[in-house]
Formats: C-alpha cells, sequence, structure tokens
C-alpha cells in the first residue's frame, strides 16, 4: 500500500512551529502539519467567568474557540455567523480542545485569571482538531511564560505537555497521521490526545461504516504513541526558541534605553 504523500505507514507529514503569529496575543503560533495549517493564540485576561463569581470558584478558567475559516477548504465555508449558530462541529471541536488544556493546567495556580485559547485553521488537509490541541498547548505554555516573565505567577501553571494526532485504517492498512484524501477513505478513523508521558486525555474512534479489530485498535494506538513522542519533543523545543526569543526582545530594549 502506498500513501498518497509516499510517507511510511508510522510517518508523521513535516510539523512545525511559528511563533509570534498574533503579536496582541499573551502567546502565539502557527503550527503547520504538512498542509494543515492553523493559528492558535492565547489570551489571558485579569478575570474569571461570572459563573466562577457567583460560585465562589476559587483559581481560574480556560476556554477554547475553534474556527475553520472560509478560504481554509476547496469549496469557501460559510461563516457560522451567516447561519446565526455555531455548526456542531466547531461546538465539539471546541470543547475538546478546552477539555484538553484543561486537563494538563493547574488552574488554582493559574490565579483569577481566563485564558482565552482561539484556534483558526487557515488551510485545512485533515487533522485541523490534533494540530488544534498541539498547536494549542504551544500557545498556552509560550503565554504562561509571559506571566512569570512580568512577575503575575511565581510557578509554571502547566503540569505536562499534551498533543494530538489522528491514526486510522485506510485500504486495510493502519496508518498515522491522516491528511485529507486519507481521512476521506479511511474505513477507521481515531483522534488521540496524550501528555508526554503517553497517557491519555481523549479518544475519539469510530468506523466509517466499517467495523474494526481489537488487535487493529492496538495497532492505532502504538502509532499514536510514536506520534505524540515525536510531536511533544518538537514542542518542548518551539516553546524553547519562543521564550528564547522574548529574552532577546526584553535585552533589546534594555540597549535602547542605556543608548538613550
Amino acid at each position: 500500500m502506498t500513501r498518497p504523500d509516499g510517507r511510511q505507514n508510522d510517518e508523521l507529514r513535516p510539523i512545525s512551529f511559528k511563533p509570534g503569529i498574533a503579536p496582541h496575543a499573551t502567546g502565539s503560533v502557527l503550527v503547520s502539519f504538512g498542509n494543515t495549517r492553523v493559528i492558535c493564540a492565547a489570551t489571558i485576561q485579569e478575570d474569571v467567568p461570572r459563573w466562577m463569581k457567583y460560585q465562589k470558584v476559587g483559581g481560574g478558567w480556560l476556554t477554547a474557540e475553534y474556527n475553520m475559516l472560509p478560504y481554509s477548504t476547496h469549496d469557501r465555508k460559510q461563516r457560522d455567523i451567516s447561519a446565526g449558530k455555531l455548526d456542531g462541529r466547531s461546538s465539539e471541536i471546541q470543547r475538546l480542545i478546552g477539555r484538553s488544556m484543561r486537563a494538563v493546567v493547574d488552574l488554582k495556580a493559574l490565579g483569577p485569571r481566563t485564558i482565552w485559547l482561539d484556534c483558526d485553521v487557515l488551510q485545512a488537509d485533515g487533522g485541523t482538531r490534533t494540530a488544534s490541541v498541539t498547536g494549542g498547548c504551544v500557545a498556552i505554555a509560550i503565554a504562561l511564560n509571559q506571566l512569570i516573565a512580568r512577575g503575575k505567577i511565581k510557578s509554571f501553571p502547566m503540569k505536562k505537555l499534551i498533543a494530538g494526532i489522528s491514526s486510522g485504517i485506510y485500504q486495510d492498512t493502519p496508518i498515522l497521521d491522516l491528511n485529507y484524501p486519507e481521512d476521506k477513505d479511511a474505513s477507521v478513523d481515531f483522534n488521540i490526545v496524550m501528555t508526554e508521558d503517553l497517557d491519555f486525555v481523549e479518544l475519539q474512534g469510530s468506523g466509517e461504516e466499517s467495523t474494526f479489530s481489537s488487535e487493529e485498535m492496538t495497532a492505532m494506538l502504538d502509532l499514536a504513541r510514536k506520534g505524540i513522542g515525536e510531536i511533544t519533543e518538537l514542542q518542548k523545543q518551539a516553546i524553547k526558541d519562543a521564550d528564547e526569543m522574548s529574552l532577546g526582545d526584553l535585552e533589546d530594549l534594555a540597549s535602547c534605553f542605556k543608548r538613550n
């Protein structure tokens, strides 16, 4: 079996992270999985939702929003606002992203703040929800490092890194990181979210008018573990690079003050 883009069955698409893509956000990154590209931006507000105040819930909150831009697909996608409501798929995906992030962020340590994570799909070629989880983790980590640098919190509230990846059965073969042609024709599709320690956070899997065996499920989970292990190493480097870039910006600003 030959994959449409020639990858090995256990091979990820090229993955990259470009930090600082949304300068007005507290932390942001453009994450790319092959031709799938998503802007993930974390904005931190010094307030909590009203329901937390009324119920006297301590700590902070984290929530996510997901959106596919009209030009992200081959045929223009109508904006949700045109229909007057968020479509079911977008609503389900943003709940997945929010749940995933809350699993690894210590909201008590965050303090009375809200993290808004916005995930906007620029280009969709399969795996937009898992790319959003993966990029969202990096964006939030960058934002939390900014809070520490500004002296607003003392410790890093993210307990572990988290990432998402897809696996599936394509032409009777388990494969990793499905692109759109594979996702469209897959007989089984899994979306898997795991921590850097390879603990599961969420599994979403189903047969597309098909069934799958326990052996096939084990094979897909094994592929996901391999992929998540590789992705979290890339995340660590992206967060480190963004932190060093921020330190460099501060040093440049200090130099300007000294010259003046």
